[in-house]
């Protein structure tokens, strides 16, 4: 009997060429902000995932600001350079699909300063100012600095050198593969600001909500999430689940997994957003849920319905006394969205529903936490 074909090996090198199969606008009329969910057809390639796990994305630049680069730049765009696998190829190209040229590394940095001396920022680059680098780089790209300094000049092959790699964006799955065997989903906020008088958006979010079709290849791979797992569908411990904006994603495929396996132990969802009316993502999948068994609570914060701003982690002290019970009763607790302050605003409710309902000290409640972590009953997903 003849062996089973190995299944296919995705990865940065080897990326599968998906394609957009649907796409919908989650914010509506929402002036405030743009998030989109995204069908990925995975074209029977043989690509798995697991709910947790994230797939990693290989955007393409804004041809537009590639255009206005290489007029910066005097380049025509024909240019051939070699991109990071040594290919030569037109510099467009190369700028297009291999090269970032948002955020400047510090090679193309050093490099302008040796042609530029003058240049004010030149003493940030010293080891001890990281921060200082930091904060003058943000929301300041490669064109703003050779705009900035018009004296400065590069050779195609040397300017392209100092770039770094075009990344891989990662994005939380928001969707179960044993519901959706073919394809696979994503919940996309779109990045978008104005800094130095030009609009700047995110590399990725924008090409995938503004420039891709149905024909566009989407070169994508799967990167596990090992330590962002359900529960066996037949053990029966509880989940407690808060993914406010995009962190919405991957509970979207714990619920999804959790009614296509029957899954027993109750669930609890926290979201939360600015606006009910016109970013309450997938409300009618949660209320689904919540008829069939599949989800047992749903509680939600809404920042800007009222005059005073509601965050999720005020709505986890609100619930505090079931919120301890659950944790009592052997519950995990996942978290997963933004790492700079709302997962510390909500590891600082969870210690304090220890403290408050637990009846514990801030040392003792602190030791609650680390037992959690231990016992891999807290397990956060935050970028």
């Amino acid at each position: 009997m003849s062996e089973a074909p190995a299944k296919p090996k995705f990865n940065r090198k080897n990326p599968l060429l998906a394609k957009l199969k649907n796409s919908r606008l989650l914010t509506g009329d929402c002036p405030k902000k743009t998030t989109w969910h995204f069908d990925i057809d995975l074209l029977g390639a043989g690509l798995e995932y697991t709910p947790g796990d994230s797939l990693a994305v290989l955007p393409q630049n804004d041809p537009e600001l590639v255009g206005e680069l290489l007029a910066t730049l005097g380049f025509s765009g024909d240019e051939l350079v070699p991109n990071p696998a040594k290919e030569e190829v037109p510099i467009r190209t190369a700028l297009t699909g291999n090269y970032a040229i948002t955020t400047p590394d510090k090679k193309l940095l050093k490099a302008i300063a040796e042609r530029a001396p003058d240049a004010a920022w030149a003493d940030l680059l010293e080891p001890d100012k990281k921060t200082d680098l930091a904060n003058f780089l943000w929301g300041r790209d490669v064109i703003d600095l050779l705009r900035a300094h018009p004296e400065v000049t590069f050779e195609p092959a040397d300017f392209v050198a100092l770039l770094k790699k075009l990344n891989i964006r990662l994005y939380s799955i928001a969707s179960s593969q044993a519901a959706n065997p073919n394809e696979v989903q994503l919940t996309v906020a779109l990045v978008e600001y104005h800094s130095h008088e030009r609009k700047r958006q995110g590399v990725c979010s924008s090409w995938l909500g503004q420039r891709i079709g149905s024909d566009t290849p989407i070169p994508c791979f799967v990167t596990p999430g090992k330590g962002f797992r359900l529960p066996a569908p037949d053990q029966d411990i509880p989940v407690i689940m808060c993914g406010p904006g995009t962190g919405i994603a991957p509970f979207r495929a714990f619920l999804q997994e959790r009614k296509a396996t029957a899954a027993k132990g109750n669930a609890w969802l926290f979201f939360g957003e600015i606006h009910e009316e016109h970013c309450y993502f997938y409300h009618d999948e949660w209320e689904a849920y919540l008829a069939d068994g599949t989800l047992d609570k749903v509680t939600t914060a809404w920042s800007r319905d009222q005059e005073e701003k509601v965050y999720v982690q005020h709505t986890i002290i609100e619930q505090g006394a079931d919120f301890w019970a659950w944790l009592e009763r052997g519950a995990i607790f996942y978290v997963c969205g933004d790492a700079e302050r709302m997962a510390p605003d909500v590891d600082k409710a969870l210690h304090q529903i220890i403290e408050t309902h637990g009846g514990k000290s801030a040392e003792d409640a602190a030791a609650y936490v680390e037992q959690m972590r231990t016992d891999k009953r807290y397990r956060r997903d935050v970028y």
